[in-house]
Formats: structure tokens, sequence, C-alpha cells
């Protein structure tokens, strides 16, 4: 069964950095599209960053464009989102999630396979 494992999030003050890692196991997960959503409290869950697995192509919202990095580690399985510069309005519960092709879409409900979520907070 194929299983996502989210680690590394934490309590941040902003300027501040922290790197998520995204474990997948289950399956192989070198073919298709992964990324990273975010939920804050009393929000919907929101696009961040999003690769295509094997080529290494990379999109992002233009809210974290330039302060985020998104990369994978293909031997170990495993997705990481580097986030710098954070700032109060990124604290939410981070998300990894894959799809079941290579064409990365923006939208939640084009992934189908979900992480339990990392709580990020930032204080000011």
């Amino acid at each position: 069964q194929a299983q996502l494992v989210e680690s590394g999030g934490g309590l941040v003050q902003a300027g501040g950095s922290l790197r998520l890692s995204c474990a997948a196991s289950g399956r192989t997960f070198s073919s298709v599209a992964m990324g990273w959503f975010r939920q804050a409290p009393g929000k919907g869950r929101e696009f961040v960053a999003a690769i295509r697995w094997s080529g290494g192509a990379t999109y992002f919202a233009d809210s974290v464009k330039g302060r985020f990095t998104i990369s994978r580690d293909n031997a170990k399985n495993t997705m990481y989102l580097q986030m710098n510069s954070l700032k109060p309005e990124d604290t939410a519960v981070y998300y990894c999630a894959a799809r079941t092709t290579s064409v990365v879409v923006t939208t939640a409900s084009g992934y189908s396979y979900w992480g339990q979520g990392t709580q990020v907070t930032v204080s000011s």
C-alpha cells in the first residue's frame, strides 16, 4: 500500500528556515508528479510546490516563489521542501501528495496519495 510520511515541521521565527521531507513507500513514485500543499486554520488546502519526479521540472505558488525550493532524491524515494525566509503567513499544516501520472497539476483534487501532514509555525 502506498504511503507518504512527512517530517521536519516545527516552530521557527520569522526569517528562519525549515526543510520538510516526504518519504514514499509501498510503490514506486519514480515516474509521477509530486507536490506540497498547505492548509492554515479556517482555510482551504493551498498549492505550494510540485515537481515532475522523472524530469525534475519544478513549479511554485507565487506566494513562495524565490523562498522555497522543491527537490527529490530518487534513490531514497524522498521529496524535500526547503523553506527559507519564512513568514508568519506560512504557518500551516503542510502535506505532501503524489499523482498517478507524470503531469503536474496545482489542484489538490488531482493528487491521489496524501501524507498525514506536518505542522509549520512561524512566529513574528
